[in-house]
Protein backbone atom coordinates (compact mmCIF):
# COMPACT_ATOMS: atom_id res chain seq x y z
CA UNK A 1 0.00 0.00 0.00
CA UNK A 2 1.38 3.18 -0.82
CA UNK A 3 1.98 5.81 1.67
CA UNK A 4 -0.29 8.35 0.22
CA UNK A 5 -3.22 5.48 -0.32
CA UNK A 6 -2.42 4.52 3.63
CA UNK A 7 -3.13 8.39 4.89
CA UNK A 8 -6.61 8.44 2.78
CA UNK A 9 -7.48 5.07 4.59
CA UNK A 10 -6.59 6.61 7.93
CA UNK A 11 -8.29 9.96 7.05
CA UNK A 12 -11.39 7.48 5.63
CA UNK A 13 -11.57 5.73 8.84
CA UNK A 14 -12.19 8.66 11.04
CA UNK A 15 -15.87 9.48 9.89
CA UNK A 16 -16.53 5.77 8.38
CA UNK A 17 -15.92 3.83 11.56
CA UNK A 18 -17.79 5.59 13.99
CA UNK A 19 -20.49 5.07 12.00
CA UNK A 20 -20.13 1.34 12.13
CA UNK A 21 -19.26 1.31 15.30
CA UNK A 22 -22.24 0.22 16.91
CA UNK A 23 -23.99 -2.98 16.48
CA UNK A 24 -27.55 -3.63 16.33
CA UNK A 25 -27.43 -4.14 19.69
CA UNK A 26 -25.51 -1.35 20.44
CA UNK A 27 -22.23 -3.17 20.98
CA UNK A 28 -18.97 -2.08 19.86
CA UNK A 29 -17.79 -4.03 16.68
CA UNK A 30 -14.73 -4.87 17.84
CA UNK A 31 -11.73 -4.85 14.82
CA UNK A 32 -9.11 -7.51 14.51
CA UNK A 33 -5.39 -7.03 12.37
CA UNK A 34 -4.94 -9.95 10.25
CA UNK A 35 -1.56 -10.15 8.87
CA UNK A 36 0.20 -13.49 6.68
CA UNK A 37 3.23 -13.61 4.51
CA UNK A 38 0.77 -14.98 2.16
CA UNK A 39 -0.40 -13.03 -0.81
CA UNK A 40 -4.49 -12.55 -0.85
CA UNK A 41 -5.18 -14.96 -4.06
CA UNK A 42 -3.18 -17.72 -2.69
CA UNK A 43 -5.30 -20.97 -2.18
CA UNK A 44 -3.47 -21.99 1.53
CA UNK A 45 -4.16 -18.57 2.94
CA UNK A 46 -7.93 -18.40 1.94
CA UNK A 47 -8.25 -21.75 3.57
CA UNK A 48 -7.00 -20.30 6.82
CA UNK A 49 -8.72 -17.40 6.59
CA UNK A 50 -12.10 -19.15 5.95
CA UNK A 51 -11.12 -21.25 8.92
CA UNK A 52 -10.52 -18.62 11.11
CA UNK A 53 -13.86 -16.90 10.04
CA UNK A 54 -15.76 -20.11 10.58
CA UNK A 55 -14.58 -20.75 14.22
CA UNK A 56 -14.94 -17.03 15.31
CA UNK A 57 -18.78 -17.63 13.38
CA UNK A 58 -19.21 -20.60 16.12
CA UNK A 59 -18.10 -18.27 18.90
CA UNK A 60 -20.31 -15.98 18.22
CA UNK A 61 -18.20 -13.30 15.61
CA UNK A 62 -19.24 -12.00 12.56
CA UNK A 63 -17.22 -9.79 10.12
CA UNK A 64 -19.13 -7.08 9.01
CA UNK A 65 -21.59 -7.45 11.37
CA UNK A 66 -19.92 -7.24 15.17
CA UNK A 67 -16.30 -7.48 13.93
CA UNK A 68 -14.26 -5.78 11.64
CA UNK A 69 -11.46 -7.79 10.20
CA UNK A 70 -8.21 -5.91 8.71
CA UNK A 71 -6.36 -7.64 6.36
CA UNK A 72 -2.35 -7.57 5.79
CA UNK A 73 -1.38 -9.79 2.97
CA UNK A 74 2.11 -10.31 1.30
CA UNK A 75 4.18 -9.32 4.38
CA UNK A 76 7.48 -11.23 3.56
CA UNK A 77 10.55 -9.19 3.37
CA UNK A 78 11.31 -7.12 6.20
CA UNK A 79 10.23 -3.34 5.06
CA UNK A 80 6.89 -4.94 4.23
CA UNK A 81 6.22 -6.80 7.36
CA UNK A 82 7.53 -3.25 8.84
CA UNK A 83 5.15 -0.84 6.62
CA UNK A 84 2.48 -3.94 7.42
CA UNK A 85 2.91 -3.72 11.52
CA UNK A 86 2.81 -0.05 11.26
CA UNK A 87 -0.59 0.43 9.26
CA UNK A 88 -2.38 -2.46 11.80
CA UNK A 89 -0.83 -0.85 14.80
CA UNK A 90 -1.73 3.02 13.34
CA UNK A 91 -5.73 1.36 13.42
CA UNK A 92 -5.76 0.74 16.65
CA UNK A 93 -7.48 -3.14 16.34
CA UNK A 94 -8.33 -5.04 19.78
CA UNK A 95 -6.33 -8.15 18.89
CA UNK A 96 -3.99 -9.20 15.61
CA UNK A 97 -3.13 -12.26 14.33
CA UNK A 98 0.14 -13.28 13.03
CA UNK A 99 1.59 -15.80 10.90
CA UNK A 100 5.08 -16.21 11.55
CA UNK A 101 8.07 -15.62 13.77
CA UNK A 102 9.43 -12.49 11.25
CA UNK A 103 5.87 -10.98 11.56
CA UNK A 104 5.83 -11.59 15.33
CA UNK A 105 9.30 -9.69 15.85
CA UNK A 106 8.40 -7.16 13.57
CA UNK A 107 4.89 -6.27 15.68
CA UNK A 108 6.41 -6.99 19.08
CA UNK A 109 9.22 -4.27 18.45
CA UNK A 110 6.34 -1.91 17.56
CA UNK A 111 3.67 -2.53 20.34
CA UNK A 112 3.72 -3.71 23.57
CA UNK A 113 0.50 -3.51 24.81
CA UNK A 114 -2.19 -4.71 21.65
CA UNK A 115 -3.22 -7.90 22.02
CA UNK A 116 -0.98 -10.55 19.57
CA UNK A 117 -2.24 -14.17 18.84
CA UNK A 118 0.54 -16.47 16.63
CA UNK A 119 0.51 -19.19 14.47
CA UNK A 120 3.35 -21.27 12.96
CA UNK A 121 5.67 -19.79 15.40
CA UNK A 122 8.80 -21.77 16.22
CA UNK A 123 10.38 -22.00 19.49
CA UNK A 124 8.84 -19.34 20.75
CA UNK A 125 10.70 -18.83 24.12
CA UNK A 126 14.10 -18.73 22.31
CA UNK A 127 12.75 -15.98 20.01
CA UNK A 128 11.82 -13.82 23.15
CA UNK A 129 8.36 -13.80 22.08
CA UNK A 130 6.89 -15.26 26.00
CA UNK A 131 8.75 -15.87 28.81
CA UNK A 132 7.80 -19.21 29.13
CA UNK A 133 4.86 -21.86 27.24
CA UNK A 134 2.76 -21.96 30.28
CA UNK A 135 3.15 -18.50 31.18
CA UNK A 136 3.61 -15.55 28.46
CA UNK A 137 4.23 -12.75 30.47
CA UNK A 138 3.34 -9.99 27.89
CA UNK A 139 0.94 -9.47 25.10
CA UNK A 140 1.55 -12.12 22.61
CA UNK A 141 0.36 -15.71 22.81
CA UNK A 142 -0.52 -18.51 20.30
CA UNK A 143 0.41 -21.56 18.65
CA UNK A 144 3.91 -22.80 17.84
CA UNK A 145 4.57 -25.05 14.42
CA UNK A 146 7.32 -27.29 16.67
CA UNK A 147 10.45 -27.36 17.93
CA UNK A 148 14.08 -28.03 16.52
CA UNK A 149 14.38 -31.34 17.29
CA UNK A 150 11.63 -32.60 15.13
CA UNK A 151 13.45 -31.28 12.30
CA UNK A 152 15.08 -34.22 12.48
CA UNK A 153 11.73 -36.08 11.78
CA UNK A 154 12.01 -35.03 7.66
CA UNK A 155 15.83 -36.48 7.26
CA UNK A 156 14.45 -39.69 8.61
CA UNK A 157 11.45 -40.05 6.46
CA UNK A 158 13.29 -39.33 3.59
CA UNK A 159 15.95 -42.14 4.58
CA UNK A 160 12.75 -44.09 4.80
CA UNK A 161 11.28 -43.56 1.08
CA UNK A 162 14.87 -43.23 -0.75
CA UNK A 163 17.14 -45.48 1.68
CA UNK A 164 20.42 -44.62 -0.62
CA UNK A 165 20.57 -41.07 -0.35
CA UNK A 166 24.08 -39.71 1.06
CA UNK A 167 23.60 -35.71 0.64
CA UNK A 168 21.14 -33.05 1.53
CA UNK A 169 20.44 -29.87 0.59
CA UNK A 170 18.75 -27.85 3.05
CA UNK A 171 16.86 -25.09 2.31
CA UNK A 172 16.66 -22.54 4.96
CA UNK A 173 15.90 -18.69 5.91
CA UNK A 174 19.40 -17.00 7.08
CA UNK A 175 17.44 -14.54 8.73
CA UNK A 176 15.18 -15.76 10.95
CA UNK A 177 16.78 -17.29 13.95
CA UNK A 178 14.70 -20.67 13.34
CA UNK A 179 16.46 -21.06 10.01
CA UNK A 180 19.58 -21.82 11.74
CA UNK A 181 18.02 -23.49 14.75
CA UNK A 182 16.54 -26.30 12.36
CA UNK A 183 19.44 -26.65 10.76
CA UNK A 184 21.19 -27.10 13.44
CA UNK A 185 18.79 -30.36 14.64
CA UNK A 186 19.27 -31.82 10.79
CA UNK A 187 23.03 -31.55 11.75
CA UNK A 188 22.88 -33.48 14.95
CA UNK A 189 21.11 -36.18 13.28
CA UNK A 190 22.74 -35.90 10.27
CA UNK A 191 25.69 -38.15 10.57
CA UNK A 192 23.76 -40.77 12.25
CA UNK A 193 22.16 -41.61 8.87
CA UNK A 194 24.93 -41.50 6.79
CA UNK A 195 24.08 -37.92 5.08
CA UNK A 196 26.08 -34.89 4.59
CA UNK A 197 24.54 -31.97 4.53
CA UNK A 198 24.26 -28.37 2.51
CA UNK A 199 22.31 -25.16 3.47
CA UNK A 200 21.12 -22.90 0.84
CA UNK A 201 19.33 -19.86 1.51
CA UNK A 202 16.07 -19.09 0.03
CA UNK A 203 15.58 -15.58 0.16
CA UNK A 204 17.16 -14.93 -3.30
CA UNK A 205 15.40 -16.66 -6.09
CA UNK A 206 18.41 -16.73 -8.48
CA UNK A 207 20.63 -17.66 -6.17
CA UNK A 208 18.77 -20.99 -4.92
CA UNK A 209 18.46 -21.91 -8.10
CA UNK A 210 21.39 -21.80 -9.40
CA UNK A 211 22.97 -23.97 -5.93
CA UNK A 212 20.22 -26.16 -5.98
CA UNK A 213 21.86 -27.16 -10.08
CA UNK A 214 24.89 -27.46 -9.03
CA UNK A 215 24.25 -29.52 -5.85
CA UNK A 216 21.87 -31.83 -8.52
CA UNK A 217 25.02 -32.38 -10.63
CA UNK A 218 26.12 -35.29 -8.21
CA UNK A 219 24.10 -38.44 -7.32
CA UNK A 220 22.29 -39.81 -4.25
CA UNK A 221 21.04 -36.55 -3.63
CA UNK A 222 17.74 -34.83 -1.29
CA UNK A 223 16.12 -31.94 -0.31
CA UNK A 224 14.57 -30.93 3.01
CA UNK A 225 13.00 -27.71 2.69
CA UNK A 226 12.99 -26.35 6.70
CA UNK A 227 9.69 -23.82 7.78
CA UNK A 228 9.83 -20.08 6.91
CA UNK A 229 7.80 -17.41 5.37
CA UNK A 230 9.50 -17.37 2.19
CA UNK A 231 10.01 -20.98 1.70
CA UNK A 232 5.59 -21.02 1.37
CA UNK A 233 5.44 -18.06 -0.65
CA UNK A 234 8.18 -19.38 -3.05
CA UNK A 235 6.92 -23.24 -2.70
CA UNK A 236 6.46 -23.65 -6.24
CA UNK A 237 9.51 -22.83 -7.48
CA UNK A 238 11.45 -25.33 -5.07
CA UNK A 239 8.87 -27.70 -5.95
CA UNK A 240 9.77 -27.34 -9.65
CA UNK A 241 13.36 -27.37 -8.74
CA UNK A 242 13.32 -30.63 -7.07
CA UNK A 243 11.41 -32.04 -9.84
CA UNK A 244 13.39 -30.89 -12.70
CA UNK A 245 16.60 -32.18 -10.58
CA UNK A 246 15.25 -35.22 -9.64
CA UNK A 247 15.49 -34.56 -5.92
CA UNK A 248 13.23 -35.92 -3.72
CA UNK A 249 12.02 -33.77 -1.21
CA UNK A 250 10.69 -33.20 2.18
CA UNK A 251 8.67 -29.82 3.54
CA UNK A 252 7.28 -28.78 6.96
CA UNK A 253 3.86 -27.51 5.73
CA UNK A 254 1.45 -29.41 3.04
CA UNK A 255 1.04 -26.65 0.51
CA UNK A 256 4.33 -27.97 -1.49
CA UNK A 257 2.68 -31.28 -1.87
CA UNK A 258 -0.54 -29.96 -3.28
CA UNK A 259 1.31 -28.47 -5.58
CA UNK A 260 3.08 -31.44 -6.73
CA UNK A 261 6.08 -31.65 -3.84
CA UNK A 262 6.50 -35.28 -2.62
CA UNK A 263 6.19 -35.11 1.00
CA UNK A 264 5.35 -33.06 4.53
CA UNK A 265 4.91 -33.70 7.71
CA UNK A 266 4.59 -30.71 9.86
CA UNK A 267 1.47 -29.10 12.05
CA UNK A 268 -2.15 -28.93 10.04
CA UNK A 269 -2.22 -25.10 9.98
CA UNK A 270 -5.48 -25.16 9.62
CA UNK A 271 -6.43 -26.26 13.01
CA UNK A 272 -3.86 -23.47 14.21
CA UNK A 273 -5.92 -21.01 12.47
CA UNK A 274 -9.27 -22.46 14.21
CA UNK A 275 -7.64 -22.33 17.82
CA UNK A 276 -5.98 -19.57 17.13
CA UNK A 277 -9.50 -18.19 16.54
CA UNK A 278 -10.84 -19.31 19.98
CA UNK A 279 -7.63 -17.36 21.73
CA UNK A 280 -8.68 -14.16 20.17
CA UNK A 281 -12.62 -14.79 21.05
CA UNK A 282 -11.47 -15.08 24.52
CA UNK A 283 -8.91 -11.66 24.33
CA UNK A 284 -12.03 -9.77 23.05
CA UNK A 285 -14.12 -10.87 25.80
CA UNK A 286 -11.48 -9.62 28.22
CA UNK A 287 -8.60 -12.18 28.70
CA UNK A 288 -5.46 -11.44 28.62
CA UNK A 289 -2.36 -12.84 26.50
CA UNK A 290 0.03 -12.96 29.33
CA UNK A 291 -2.67 -15.71 30.94
CA UNK A 292 -3.01 -17.72 28.07
CA UNK A 293 -0.55 -20.66 27.11
CA UNK A 294 1.40 -21.05 24.28
CA UNK A 295 0.11 -24.24 22.01
CA UNK A 296 2.13 -26.74 20.72
CA UNK A 297 0.09 -29.41 17.83
CA UNK A 298 -1.31 -31.77 19.38
CA UNK A 299 -1.05 -34.01 16.33
CA UNK A 300 1.24 -33.74 12.81
CA UNK A 301 0.34 -34.78 9.25
CA UNK A 302 1.83 -36.89 7.44
CA UNK A 303 0.97 -36.25 3.56
CA UNK A 304 2.63 -38.21 0.50
CA UNK A 305 2.07 -37.21 -3.50
CA UNK A 306 2.22 -40.73 -4.79
CA UNK A 307 2.45 -39.38 -8.50
CA UNK A 308 5.55 -37.71 -7.36
CA UNK A 309 6.86 -40.49 -6.10
CA UNK A 310 6.43 -43.21 -9.47
CA UNK A 311 7.72 -39.35 -11.18
CA UNK A 312 11.09 -39.87 -9.22
CA UNK A 313 11.18 -44.01 -9.55
CA UNK A 314 10.58 -44.68 -6.18
CA UNK A 315 8.38 -46.76 -4.26
CA UNK A 316 6.96 -45.54 -1.09
CA UNK A 317 6.86 -48.43 1.57
CA UNK A 318 3.47 -49.72 2.89
CA UNK A 319 4.19 -48.81 6.53
CA UNK A 320 4.95 -45.27 5.69
CA UNK A 321 1.77 -45.17 3.26
CA UNK A 322 -0.26 -46.70 6.35
CA UNK A 323 0.83 -43.77 8.78
CA UNK A 324 -0.09 -41.27 6.21
CA UNK A 325 -2.90 -38.63 7.05
CA UNK A 326 -3.30 -38.61 2.87
CA UNK A 327 -1.99 -39.81 -0.15
CA UNK A 328 -2.10 -37.88 -3.22
CA UNK A 329 -3.10 -40.38 -5.88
Amino acid sequence: MRRRDFIKMIGGAATTWPAIAWGQQGERIRRIGFITPLAADDPGAQRRKEAFLQRLHELGWTDGQNIQVIYQWGATDADRIRQSAAELIALAPDVILAQGSSTVGWLQQATHTLPIVFVAVIDAVGAGFVDSLARPGGNITGLTNFEYGFSGKWLELLKEIAPDIRRAVVLRDTSIASGSGQLGALQGIASSLGVELRPISVRDATELKKAVVEFARSANGAMIVTGSPLAIVQRKLIVTLAATNKLPAIYWDRAPVNDGGLISYGADLIAQYQQAASYVDRILKGEKPADLPVQAPTKYELVINLKTAKALGLTIPPSLLARADEVIE
